[in-house]
């Protein structure tokens, strides 16, 4: 799925607070990973087709000593004390234990990158399924461990309601997400960049729902025998329904595994503080703003995806203080330019009765033109790939609302996709990380419950299902459920 279509889709539900905690590692609950859907092309959770993996490698072997190292390691960052947090370059977690061979053990490291993303349906037959495999993920909607046994039941219903108009969105777009194929350019551009700079590596595709799955990524990580791995989300700032239920996935799939469980790994949580980052994006609103009039009277309109208050207050989400840091930035690198426009960050895509982060995209265009505003350039800042949010959400509805309310010159700045100066840096990032890789702790530390009778399982799947069966077969309900759901 696209970056951010989680909150264009997802329905929030008012639950009790979950068991994330700010002190835990990447701020992000030990749960159990989700088996993936049913469709009509049967389940392919576990037996694969091993063709959908993407792994791009040319004899990805290095000697250790040509990798850069005095890498400083730190956290994702909550305080606004700019000064002191620009000057890391980027935000990773290794993870304690001890690495699988020393610099004198061996001479060689094959190295891999497992590129995170969230995935979208490749055609409009794939919707449904596609949502299922996102409701069922306890990251999206968090229920209490009671009730925890309804997860998939309640998957299938949402997405089975939720899939028409989402189809809708995708039919927009040409009848599916391009975010597969922008995600493998990407794979295929840093993996040249990295053979420029010395560091030949195999690049491994991971998306949390939809194919290539994580699944499948890891087993052709074994297969091939990697030595080393760096794992970089294609998320520029740290949230937990993005990258947390990205890694936390991949935590649970190499705990099972002997190789994998071993494997010496470093994960690059954030980066949106990075130089190269915050340059090209600023590249790239330069070059938008010469393309108006009057380019001094634009305002840029970052338009960030949401996430749920809760998920910020209750859950110790940094994404709000990480997303207003880039916005310093951005802007302060404009600055130095010397273009001073005024500017403003927005939420998109919020959905259902709670509450989400605040402004709200939408609420602010009108707000914008009753002002006065006549030249506006939309920045989609969460997202470096184009995907349903950009092509359909922000280049037609909110360019639609925004003209009816009085913006006359509309812009909008294309994500980062495949530009040079992006994939260097993504690169700089990788070699930065590999001194740090460290093995993946072989504790659970999880608090998941586990249903070792199957009778039992059995039992909570067959009530999970009935009370599935009682929503969709009763009008009161399926209307109620739609009125917030859709």
């Amino acid at each position: 799925m696209e970056t951010g279509t989680i909150s264009r889709l997802l329905q929030p539900m008012k639950l009790p607070t979950s068991n994330f905690s700010p002190n835990s590692s990447m701020y992000c609950p030990q749960t159990r990973l989700m088996p993936t859907c049913h469709s009509s092309h049967g389940e392919r959770g576990k037996n694969y087709d091993e063709r959908q993996i993407t792994v791009l490698s040319s004899e990805p072997t290095i000697k250790k000593n040509s990798v850069l190292g005095g890498l400083s390691l730190h956290r994702p960052v909550h305080e606004r004390d700019i000064v002191s947090k620009t000057s890391c370059s980027v935000g990773l977690y290794t993870y304690p234990g001890s690495t699988v061979e020393s610099s004198s053990q061996t001479a060689e490291e094959k190295i891999g990158v497992l590129l995170l993303n969230l995935g979208g349906p490749d055609t409009l037959h794939d919707v449904q399924p596609f949502l299922f495999n996102l409701f069922a993920d306890p990251d999206i909607i968090r229920l209490p461990r009671l009730f925890r046994f309804l997860q998939r039941p309640l998957a299938q219903l949402i997405s089975t309601l939720r899939a028409p108009k989402s189809k809708e969105g995708y039919a927009a777009i040409g009848g599916g997400s391009p975010l597969r194929k922008i995600t493998d350019e990407q794979a295929s551009a840093l993996k040249m960049a990295l053979e420029t700079k010395e560091v030949p590596a195999n690049i491994y595709v991971a998306m949390r729902y939809w194919y290539p799955f994580t699944e499948e990524a890891a087993h052709q990580i074994k297969r091939d025998g990697i030595t080393k791995l760096v794992v970089l989300p294609l998320y520029p700032q740290y949230s937990i329904s993005t990258t947390g239920s990205s890694v936390r996935a991949l935590q649970n799939i190499f705990r099972e595994d002997s190789y994998l469980s071993r494997l010496p790994v470093a994960v690059i949580e954030s980066w949106y503080q990075r130089q190269g980052y915050i340059k090209s994006m600023v590249d790239l609103i330069e070059k938008e703003l010469h393309n108006f009039s009057n380019p001094e009277e634009v305002m840029v309109f970052f338009s960030a995806h949401g996430v749920p208050v809760s998920y910020v207050e209750d859950a110790g989400d940094p994404y709000r203080d990480q997303m207003e840091e880039c916005i310093f930035l951005i802007m302060k690198e404009l600055k130095a330019r010397g273009i001073n426009n005024d500017h403003t960050l927005a939420y998109q895509s919020r959905v259902g009765p709670v509450q989400w982060l605040k402004p709200y995209t939408d609420e602010v265009l009108v707000e914008l033109g009753q002002k006065g505003v006549k030249s506006l350039l939309a920045v989609p800042v969460s997202f470096v790939s184009e995907h349903i949010e950009t092509l359909e959400e922000i280049d037609m509805e909110y360019k639609e609302l925004a003209l009816e309310s009085g913006i006359e010159n509309w812009g909008r700045v294309p994500a980062l996709n495949c530009t040079s100066s992006f994939i260097t840096d993504l690169a700089d990032a990788v070699i930065e990380a590999l001194p740090s890789t460290m093995a993946m702790s072989t504790s659970t530390g999880t608090e998941e419950e586990v249903d070792s009778d199957p009778m039992q399982y059995f039992i909570k799947m067959l009530f999970g299902s009935l009370l599935a069966l009682v929503f969709l077969f009763s009008p009161k309900m399926v209307s109620a459920f739609k009125k917030n759901i859709l």
